[in-house]
């Protein structure tokens, strides 16, 4: 007896099947310019997701301790971000949520003018993997326009919630004419998105669990996510991290979030990595879409 294709284990599928999930979505070309804007040797983009109250409501939660956690992000994490960014004179991207965006707009508005980017990153922090393909659609598109009219920037960039990406999402990113994607992690460099060995014009910059503040700090009292690393050694993880990024003439990409760096005791974190960062000649720090541009129109 012929036994179902939905009853195989992974062990058992035919290769057709697993080239076919291998190859939905695949790297292409890597877009690594010869030298950074203006004669740079390397590239610097911070990057902050603003989940705020969104990482309790996104699971259904209603816990007062978690929504304040989220509202501390808000409330005194992003000024605390804003300012060292500020102080050094530096852009960033910011990946909020439609729903922080809705429940902060001053925020939002605040970080466009101060010349800041805003990056797409789902409706209520959603799992896409949990959606219909329909409704992460709708919920995409959906956040898009409330950021636009929120903070008077159009998006042109997502940070899928979770960095959770589906077999589904690229080819929304593409139909809507994204400009870029920062969820996924098949290189250090930018590159090209391929949807079933096509080129979509959709470019990734790549992010890593080493380069996040949220896996060595991020704690959950329910659960038994209950991490601690000592902020000297997550700087000096960030440090490594830029230092072989600079000898390399790549792209230090790094990710934030405002309820977990914004402490008193790891903000300096922020403040370090970007000192040590100008302390070396020809470092470019810009947004996450002008990084993107950049080695767009400038691949070798």
């Amino acid at each position: 007896m012929e036994m179902d294709a939905t009853d195989m284990q992974p062990w058992q599928w035919p290769e057709e099947r697993w080239r076919r999930i291998v190859e939905r979505v695949r790297a292409g070309r890597r877009l690594a310019p010869r030298a950074w804007k203006d004669g740079a040797r390397c590239a610097v983009a911070l990057s902050f997701d603003s989940d705020h109250e969104t990482s309790d409501l996104r699971d259904g939660g209603q816990s007062i301790g978690r929504l304040a956690w989220g509202q501390y992000g808000s409330r005194v994490g992003v000024p605390r971000i804003l300012a060292v960014l500020a102080r050094h004179g530096v852009p960033a991207s910011f990946y909020v949520p439609a729903v922080s965006a809705l429940l902060h707009p001053e925020e939002q508005r605040r970080i466009v003018a101060e010349g800041h980017e805003i990056g797409i990153h789902g409706w209520i922090h959603e799992f896409n993997s949990a959606l219909p393909q329909a409704a992460e659609r709708d919920l995409m598109l959906r956040s898009a326009d409330t950021l636009e009219a929120v903070s008077g920037q159009r998006p042109v960039g997502v940070r899928t919630p979770s960095w959770d990406f589906t077999p589904h999402t690229l080819g929304i990113e593409r139909d809507m004419g994204l400009l870029y994607d920062s969820s996924l992690m098949a290189d250090e460099d930018c590159y090209e998105l391929l949807l079933d060995g096509q080129p979509t014009g959709v470019i990734e910059l790549p992010v890593e669990w080493i380069r996040d503040d949220a896996p060595y700090f991020f704690m959950n009292r329910a659960s038994s996510q209950r991490p601690y690393t000592a902020p000297e050694a997550v700087f000096d993880i960030f440090r490594r991290e830029f230092d072989m990024a600079y000898e390399e003439g790549g792209v230090f990409q790094l990710t934030m979030h405002p309820h977990v760096i914004g402490y008193r005791s790891r903000i300096w974190i922020l403040d370090e990595i970007v000192r040590h960062a100008k302390s070396k000649p020809d470092v470019w720090f810009a947004t996450h879409a002008d990084v993107v541009r950049w080695a767009k129109a400038h691949a070798a």
